[in-house]
């Protein structure tokens, strides 16, 4: 199964508390703090919400 890098690429201050939490759940603190998860639809569907907060790489094992 495919991964996806996950780069948190601009800040969450000023946007909604739940993209703020998806930011958190997704496992990201700090800006350019870069992190893998498994390519699923709940991660997908993650990564959907906070796209422009984001930058995101397929990466193949």
């Amino acid at each position: 199964m495919a991964k996806l890098r996950i780069t948190y690429t601009k800040s969450s201050i000023g946007y909604n508390g739940k993209q703020r939490a998806t930011i958190q759940a997704l496992g990201l603190r700090k800006l350019h703090q870069v992190v893998e998860h498994a390519d699923t639809p709940v991660i997908r569907g993650m990564v959907k919400k906070v796209s422009h907060l984001v930058r995101v790489e397929e990466v193949a094992e």
